[in-house]
């Protein structure tokens, strides 16, 4: 790590001084800036899900706390900064101070531009503005970044969103009410791959990624105090398992792929994962396609930037093991939240939707998506998760390798670092 080289640096010019002139050891000395540690992208490193939120400095130079669950999701307190985000609970040795710039929905367009500027942006001031203010009362070390999931061809909420509620409808209206809506068919199947993000999608969100990530690159060379400093690029983990508990399959003699099965919709939801089993396989394949875009924006960067202290952190397999719905008694003991939604915003979470008719149920969908911040935590790694993620990250700041894959062993907990 940079940490080191520096010291190494600087035994070597006191060895020189040793037998110097009197006038060069006599010279004041420059203090030297307190270090830091900088977050920077999206809701998977500003903490989104792991609660203890903290008041977010927005466009104007306020202070923002919780606005309350109906005011604007635009709302710079609502990028879900969180005292037990990855980076706050890492062990990360010399680091003096810790500052979290990422904003929950960032996209690469909010790396060098207001995240206001654009369609559904929140008030905050662009990530390299923040970071330039970091670099002019600390020295950055370390650069924790987490970006791609959100950008200008797809977003992870619309993905989550859209597969989400196709489960529901799916358990909650039957086929004979399914062409009686005035609006047209409700859709019901499970998602595919063509539903998610499709090749051409990809190539240009990597595009994308990989330009805000060489500013970012350009920005630090050009404002860090000694020009020193490890950029981490982390992809993401799936909140999912590839296919739900044996319990979870079938429920009152149905399975999802029947018309209809509400016992097992409320069933799964209570679970945190209502989603069809058909769609897992593409969700997975999705977030492979995540790490893609992480993995090559990283070896493109590397390859321009020969110089730069470039390292790629794969999370994909860190919540093996302890994903929502892998193992009994979810959503306890998992390390990402479940979907949960209200009624109206009004700060209780519904925790069951048994009993509740399809009424009932769209009206809850509805709140979702009129007050999103009365929903966005779902599908997040909790507090327990950016535990194991700041592990992955200690790893990360003092490996000697370029990339480093951060693997949780599905028994016993364990990670491994390879």
């Amino acid at each position: 790590m940079s940490r080191f080289r520096r010291t190494a640096l600087a035994a070597a010019a006191a060895l020189t001084l040793g037998s110097g002139a009197l006038a060069v050891a006599s010279a004041p000395a420059t203090a030297a800036l307190p270090t830091a540690a900088v977050a920077i992208g999206d809701s998977f490193i500003s903490g989104e899900g792991a609660g203890a939120y903290s008041t977010v400095v927005d466009l104007n130079g306020t202070a923002q706390a919780f606005p309350g669950w109906s005011a604007a999701n635009n709302n710079a307190y609502f990028c879900h900064r969180s005292a037990n985000a990855s980076l706050q609970v890492a062990a990360l040795s010399g680091i003096n101070a810790r500052f979290n710039l990422a904003c929950s929905g960032g996209q690469p367009h909010d790396i060098a531009n207001a995240s206001n500027t654009r369609t559904n942006g929140r008030q905050v001031a662009a990530q390299l503005t923040q970071l330039r203010a970091v670099a002019q009362t600390h020295d950055i070390d370390l650069v924790l970044v987490g970006l791609g999931s959100n950008n200008s061809y797809f977003t992870f909420g619309d993905v989550a969103t859209l597969c989400a509620n196709r489960f529901i409808a799916d358990a909650w209206t039957g086929w004979w009410e399914f062409w009686a809506y005035l609006n047209g068919p409700v859709p019901q199947e499970p998602c595919t791959d063509a539903d998610l993000a499709s090749a051409a999608e990809v190539a240009s969100a990597t595009t994308e990624t990989t330009n805000a990530l060489r500013q970012l690159i350009t920005t630090l060379n050009e404002v860090d105090a000694d020009g020193q400093h490890r950029i981490v690029f982390q992809d993401y983990t799936n909140p999912l398992p590839t296919d739900v508990y044996s319990t979870l399959v079938e429920e009152d003699g149905r399975q999802d792929d029947r018309d209809k099965f509400r016992e097992l919709g409320a069933e799964r939801y209570a679970a945190g994962c209502p989603i069809h089993r058909a769609s897992l396989a593409p969700g997975h394949r999705f977030s492979a396609n995540l790490g893609a875009v992480v993995r090559n924006s990283h070896a493109n960067l590397s390859a321009e930037f020969p110089g730069q202290d470039l390292v790629y952190l794969n999370v994909q397999r860190a919540f093996d093991g302890a994903r929502l719905c892998e193992k009994a008694g979810s959503p306890t003991g998992a390390l990402a939240t479940p979907v949960r939604i209200m009624d109206g915003p009004s700060g209780t979470f519904i925790q069951s939707l048994s009993g509740y008719d399809k009424i009932a149920i769209q009206r809850f969908a509805n709140t979702c998506g009129t007050y999103f911040q009365t929903c966005q935590e779902s599908w997040h790694p909790n507090a327990a998760g950016h535990a194991v993620l700041g592990q992955c990250l200690s790893a990360a700041a003092t490996t000697a390798n370029r990339t480093l894959s951060c693997i949780r062993n599905a028994g016993t907990g364990a990670l491994t670092f390879q």
